[in-house]
C-alpha cells in the first residue's frame, strides 16, 4: 500500500515538474516575441508530444541569443565609405548596420569541383603568413586527407594555421580527432564550433556555423557553399559530387571576411579576439560587392529584410537557386505578388536533394509556387548544393545561405551581393545550365503524400 501511494506521488510531482517547464516554455516564447505560425507550431507539439517536446523546445527553440555574454554582436568595419546608393538593396542593409559596398574587388566565380579543389591547394602553397578556413562540413576522405596534409606542411613552415569546424555539421569528426593530430603537432590550431556535449543552458545546439571562409595571409579569399569533403571538391572529377560554387576574391571585402573569422574564432577558441589590420591593397579589381553576415550575431534580420525589398523591387527577373526551400510567409507572398507583376521569377533546386525530410517539407512550398504560375526549374543532375539569387540585372546574392527558416533566422551565415554586372552575367550562364536540364511540373503526389507535405508545413519553422 505504502509502495503503490509513493509510486501516485511521484507520478504526481513529475507531472507537476513538467507542466511548470512546459508553463515556462510557454511564457519564454512569449518573451521572445515568436511569430504566430512558430507558436503555433510549437504549441501543437506540446500536445503532440508533451514533454519531449519541452526538451526539444531548449534545445532547438531558441533563435537569437539572450545576452551577450558568449558571442557579441559583430560590428564590422569597411575600407571606405561610399558617397552614394549603389543599389536599394545596399540602402536596406546599411539602415541596419551592415558595412556600406566595397570596391576594387577582383572577384570570380569556380563552379567546377575539380577546379575549386586545385585553387585551395594553391592558395595553401602560395600562403606567407597565414591560413583561415571556417566550414561547417569537415569530412575526413580522400580529399580532406591532401587538404590536411597540406596544412600540416605549412604549420611545419611556421605559417599560422586555424581551422574552425562546427561541431554538429562535423559530428564524425568532433568525436574522432584522430586525423587532425598531426596537424595540431605541427603547430596548427583546430577549434570546434558550438561543442555538442554541453547542458543546453550552456550550450545552444540549433545556432550552427553554416559560414564557409577559406582566408589566406588575409588577403585572398574563397567562399560561396562548398564545404570540405569530395562531394564538392576533390582532385578529380566523379558523377557522385555535388553541384555547388566557390568564389575567389582579392580586394576590401576581404577584410570584412577576416573581421567575421576573427569573431568566430575567438568565441570558438577562447582566445582573446584579433582586430586585423586592413590590408594595404593596390587596385586589384573593379567589382563592387557588398559583405553581409547573418545570424544570431546580428541585430535584427537584416539579410531578410534585404531579400524582401529585393523581391518587391525586381522589375525583371528573380532566379533563385537554392537545395532546400522552405521559406516563410512574407517570402512567400513576397514572390507571389512579384509574379503577378510579371517578373520572371524561377526556383532552381535539385528535383531529389540528399535529404528525404527536406523534400517533403518543401513540396508544399513548391506546389504553392506552382499554382502562382512562378516556373519550378528541378535539376535532374547530381544534388544541386549551391545558393544564389539573381535580382533584374542589378545585383547577385552569393553565398552559404538556403532559403529556408534555418538559414535565415538561426545559423550563423554570410553572403556578398554583387552589383558587377560582368558577374551578373557569369551567374545567369551557370544558371542557364540547369535550366536546360530540368523538369518543369512537381509529380503527381497521392493523396497520403499531400498530407504528409503539408503536415511538415507545420514543423517548417523549426526545420
Amino acid at each position: 500500500m505504502e509502495s503503490s501511494l509513493l509510486e501516485i506521488l511521484y507520478v504526481h510531482a513529475f507531472i507537476i515538474i513538467a507542466e511548470i517547464f512546459v508553463l515556462f516554455s510557454l511564457l519564454h516564447m512569449l518573451y521572445q516575441r515568436r511569430t504566430p505560425t512558430s507558436m503555433i507550431s510549437w504549441l501543437l507539439l506540446f500536445i503532440v508530444l508533451p514533454y519531449l517536446s519541452v526538451i526539444l523546445y531548449f534545445l532547438i527553440g531558441v533563435r537569437k541569443r539572450p545576452d551577450e555574454k558568449s558571442k557579441s554582436y559583430l560590428q564590422l568595419q569597411s575600407m571606405g565609405k561610399t558617397e552614394h546608393e549603389i543599389n536599394p538593396i545596399d540602402g536596406i542593409l546599411q539602415a541596419n548596420g551592415i558595412c556600406d559596398v566595397s570596391h576594387r574587388n577582383d572577384f570570380r566565380l569556380i563552379i567546377h569541383n575539380v577546379e575549386a579543389f586545385h585553387a585551395l591547394m594553391q592558395a595553401i602553397k602560395n600562403a606567407k603568413e597565414s591560413i583561415s578556413f571556417s566550414t561547417y562540413v569537415f569530412k575526413s576522405d580522400s580529399a580532406t586527407k591532401l587538404i590536411l596534409a597540406a596544412l600540416t606542411q605549412k604549420a611545419k613552415e611556421g605559417v599560422k594555421v586555424r581551422l574552425l569546424i562546427d561541431s554538429l555539421g562535423s559530428y564524425p569528426l568532433y568525436f574522432n580527432r584522430l586525423v587532425l593530430k598531426k596537424l595540431q603537432a605541427a603547430g596548427g590550431e583546430v577549434s570546434f564550433f558550438m561543442p555538442l556535449l554541453r547542458l543546453p543552458y550552456q550550450n545552444y545546439i540549433n545556432l550552427r556555423n553554416h559560414r564557409k571562409i577559406y582566408l589566406f595571409d588575409n588577403t585572398l579569399l574563397y567562399s560561396g557553399g562548398m564545404n570540405l569533403a569530395k562531394e564538392y571538391l576533390a582532385p578529380v572529377g566523379s558523377s557522385s559530387q555535388w553541384e555547388d560554387m566557390l568564389f575567389s576574391c582579392q580586394g576590401e571585402a576581404v577584410y570584412e571576411y577576416a573581421q567575421i573569422f576573427e569573431a568566430d574564432w575567438a568565441y570558438a577558441s577562447k582566445q582573446p579576439r584579433i582586430t586585423p589590420l586592413p590590408p594595404k591593397l593596390p587596385q586589384v579589381g573593379n567589382v563592387d560587392m557588398q559583405v553581409v553576415p547573418s545570424g544570431p550575431d546580428i541585430k535584427g534580420d537584416a539579410l531578410l529584410e534585404a531579400l524582401l525589398s529585393a523581391i518587391y523591387s525586381a522589375k525583371e527577373r528573380i532566379w533563385i537557386v537554392t537545395p532546400y526551400f522552405v521559406p516563410d510567409k512574407s517570402m512567400m507572398q513576397a514572390l507571389s505578388i512579384a509574379k503577378h507583376k510579371g517578373v520572371d521569377v524561377r526556383l532552381i533546386t535539385p528535383k531529389n536533394s540528399n535529404h528525404l525530410i527536406a523534400d517533403l517539407s518543401r513540396s508544399s512550398y513548391m506546389r504553392e509556387l506552382q499554382e502562382s504560375g512562378i516556373e519550378l526549374v528541378l535539376y535532374k543532375g547530381g544534388m544541386l548544393h549551391a545558393k544564389a539569387i539573381l535580382f533584374d540585372d542589378a545585383a547577385a546574392m552569393i553565398g552559404s545561405v538556403n532559403i529556408d527558416n534555418r538559414s535565415l533566422l538561426l545559423n550563423y551565415e554570410v553572403v556578398s551581393f554583387v552589383y558587377s554586372e560582368e558577374t551578373i552575367e557569369a551567374v545567369e550562364s551557370w544558371m542557364n545550365g540547369f535550366i536546360t536540364n530540368s523538369d518543369a511540373e512537381m509529380p503527381q503526389a497521392s493523396r497520403s503524400r499531400r498530407i504528409v507535405e503539408n503536415f511538415m508545413r507545420i514543423l517548417a519553422p523549426q526545420l
